[in-house]
């Protein structure tokens, strides 16, 4: 029978929220609180349940062993498994007649008996500090801390409540980082969506297929990855890039789903849910038969860049091309130059490696070795991308194709190798009204020079 700890605590109320006021040493601390905790079914996204421990903790712990000053603020802990023990308890009737009135109201204690699990809303480096600096000086373990602890249910709620808690307490405190909301935010319904890709889609949520950390440590160091796939990995894309792609594709969807702060319904996330499936599996198929070609192959890295002859690369293994190629089909799309499936079947045409036009707009070949290369990944080389893809799929003028091979011209320093009397002849007619779409960040009319880039695209 596991050892039972006693602390004494508060018992309080806000909102919608009953949660306890805990007194704790440092020593119990350190014993009864986590990090990580599986609060999701994807094991890499229900670790992030903490946010990413990283080299402040080392001077947060030597703060606590050497200044004789030392304070640290509370921490904000989730109870797994619902209300904790607690004993209500009050307090002997003082000799001055009522002074303990109302002080000992919703006082008691509670009980530490290995039933729940509790870990780290908030103060993950301080809790790591106190641990480490334990270790060091046990005598640190009789020192006291505050400790705010909120009970969460087992229940798919339970996890949507804790995940929401998670990202308004860091929202509204120290900013929490881009991909971290991705991975936790519970009203963003893209994010919701990307998690719900990760758990439930045959391709994508397979093992290694999405990268979701760029690092794990043995400390409980984990850091969300952003938007490159890590050299060595053989994974098609990173959890942020998807993200950016269910945005991009998502542009016509119910008005809801772009109001970032307010959850759209479940009805809603459902049929978005479907459509955006439908549209990165053809977007998958259309773009070199990516996902059969990852099965087949022997790894996703040489996939990427067989060893020695990285220009045979697949084009759409590099997220900076997938970010480009949604966002031209988009486009196009949008403004009516061409139905989905017509977009997508001007994309089979083109010969998706690497170093063939258009992609050879962010490819750059090593100086005597044509069989290799590198990522030109800078703010030209991807508008120019872009530009390319659209005059490939859509062109409305032939100035327009110019410009496009103007600026290939001016970024890569020679000729482009398809000519512009093949690409004109895929000129199109704008439609005399647009069709009326939901309006979303980065709208791009194709008639510009090159389109504009979204922000951290510019990855290998």
């Amino acid at each position: 029978m596991p050892s039972k700890t006693f602390v004494p605590a508060f018992k309080a109320k806000v909102g919608e929220w009953n949660y306890y006021l805990a007194l704790m040493s440092y020593a119990q601390v350190a014993r009864e609180i986590n990090f990580a905790f599986e609060l999701g079914v994807n094991k890499d996204l229900g670790s992030m349940i903490q946010r990413g421990i990283g080299v402040r903790t080392e001077d947060i712990t030597k703060y606590l062993l050497t200044n004789e000053r030392r304070f640290l603020g509370s921490l904000i802990v989730a109870a797994w498994g619902g209300d904790p023990e607690y004993i209500p308890l009050r307090m002997a009737e003082s000799e001055e007649q009522g002074m303990l009135d109302g002080v000992d109201r919703e006082f008691g204690v509670l009980t530490f008996d290995g039933t729940h699990q509790f870990f780290a809303l908030d103060g993950q480096h301080r809790l790591r500090a106190i641990k480490d600096a334990c270790k060091q000086n046990p005598a640190l373990g009789s020192e006291d801390i505050g400790v705010i602890i909120v009970p969460h249910s087992d229940s798919i709620e339970g996890r949507q409540i804790t995940r929401r808690l998670f990202t308004n307490i860091n929202r509204n405190a120290v900013k929490t980082t881009v991909q971290e909301n991705i991975a936790l935010d519970e009203d963003d319904g893209f994010a919701i969506l990307t998690r719900r890709l990760l758990d439930e889609h045959p391709f994508i949520g397979d093992d290694g297929v999405v990268q979701v950390f760029s690092k794990k440590g043995d400390e409980g160091e984990l850091k969300l990855a952003t938007r490159q796939v890590n050299v060595g990995l053989s994974a098609w894309t990173t959890i942020g890039v998807l993200y950016d792609l269910l945005k991009t594709l998502g542009w016509d969807l119910d008005g809801t789903m772009h109001k970032l702060t307010e959850r759209a319904t479940d009805e809603v996330l459902d049929t978005s849910y479907k459509t955006l499936t439908s549209r990165v599996e053809e977007l998958l198929e259309a773009s070199g038969n990516l996902a059969a070609r990852y099965k087949s192959a022997t790894s996703g890295k040489e996939l990427r860049a067989p060893k020695g002859l990285e220009s045979s690369g697949h084009a759409f293994m590099r997220p900076v091309v997938q970010i480009q190629v949604a966002r031209a089909v988009r486009a196009v799309v949008s403004q009516g130059l061409l139905t989905w499936d017509e977009a997508l079947a001007k994309l089979k045409t083109l010969d998706w490696t690497i170093s063939s036009p258009p992609f050879s707009a962010v490819w750059q070949l090593t100086p005597g070795a044509r069989a290799q290369g590198k990522m030109a990944t800078g703010k030209d080389a991807t508008d120019l991308l872009f530009a390319l893809l659209v005059v490939h799929l859509a062109p409305t003028s032939k100035a327009q194709v110019d410009r496009a091979i103007a600026s290939y011209r001016s970024v890569k320093g020679g000729k482009y190798p398809i000519a512009k009397e093949t690409l004109q002849g895929g000129i199109v007619m704008p439609p005399a009204t647009p069709p009326a779409v939901a309006t979303v960040q980065d709208d791009v009319d194709v008639s510009e020079v090159a389109g504009e880039s979204e922000d951290e695209v510019a990855v290998p």
